[in-house]
């Protein structure tokens, strides 16, 4: 039998949309002809969900586990093609399977994660649906120690998860709460990137009243604008969203903590979806029939 590299196993799954264990398979089966191996999966149904691979899934679900003990909260991305099969106890079940896994391994690595058991019933649930599923993201966060982490999901497509260090896992929650609903840039000024800043010093610079002020007096407006864009942006100094007479800091100095770092993920973000015409769809499938 040939030696299958990494990198034909990388190919075939570029090519065929499967898993790497089903494409190390289908490669050590046709003695590492790629082509051979391809004409043997479409003999099967495992290809069936190959066809399916190549189509955008930007809807889906995230989904939240926090330990015990309080000190790890792992979050999960899994995507499906449409909001209708987010909802279907199929996706749910499978989603929730691969959560606790994540919780159970304290692993980020989604390709590790799905090598195995959970790619085939990623597959097998594939071919039920009819719809493409991918397991996009997973986070674990670890509390500080006397820290405590707390997790919040706001209609399964926005979740959250705070780091506190002190405090309580119900103030942490209150957090990823605020975290889901306000979405907040960082959690200090401090964290802020540098070219955010410079991008936001250029767009202050580029106002109307700024136009002919002094070098020096213009610099003083744009430290003061970017003071109050840094405050705004910030977790710590926004108004707490269940109660705006307190800052997130003062909210959390409440339960003898402070804020040390957030996740948040919402459904599809950065996943370009593919706008689709429906009539001049129509029209084409028309023509061909």
């Amino acid at each position: 039998m040939a030696a299958i590299s990494a990198s034909l196993v990388k190919e075939l799954r570029e090519r065929t949309g499967l898993g790497m264990m089903e494409c190390k398979k289908a490669l050590g089966e046709a003695d590492g002809d790629i082509e051979q191996a391809i004409e043997n999966l479409r003999k099967n149904a495992g290809l069936k969900s190959a066809k399916k691979a190549g189509r955008v899934a930007a809807e889906g679900a995230i989904l939240t586990r926090v330990s015990d003990d309080g000190q790890t909260a792992v979050m999960l991305e899994v995507n499906s093609e449409t909001d209708f099969v987010a909802r279907d106890d199929n996706f749910r079940s499978f989603a929730n399977e691969v959560v606790n896994k994540v919780l159970d391994t304290r692993s980020e690595d989604v390709a590790a994660l799905m090598d195995g058991e959970l790619e085939e019933a990623r597959v097998q649930l594939v071919q039920k649906i009819g719809e493409n599923v991918t397991v996009r993201r997973a986070s674990v966060v670890e509390a500080p120690a006397g820290g405590v982490v707390g997790a919040y999901v706001h209609g399964d497509r926005i979740g959250a998860i705070v780091v506190l260090t002190g405090g309580t896992v119900e103030a942490a929650r209150d957090v990823a709460m605020h975290v889901a609903a306000i979405n907040p840039s960082v959690s200090h000024p401090e964290k802020m990137p540098q070219e955010e800043l410079d991008k936001e010093k250029a767009i202050i610079l580029a106002q109307p009243d700024m136009a002919g002020k002094p070098a020096e007096i213009a610099e003083k407006m744009v430290q003061g604008r970017l003071k109050k864009y840094l405050s705004e942006n910030s977790l710590i100094n926004q108004p707490f969203v269940k109660d705006q007479n307190l800052t997130v800091a003062d909210y959390v100095k409440q339960s003898g903590g402070e804020v040390a770092s957030f996740v948040r993920f919402e459904v599809g973000e950065g996943i370009e979806k593919e706008e689709v015409d429906f009539a001049k769809e129509v029209m084409e499938q028309a023509r061909r029939s």
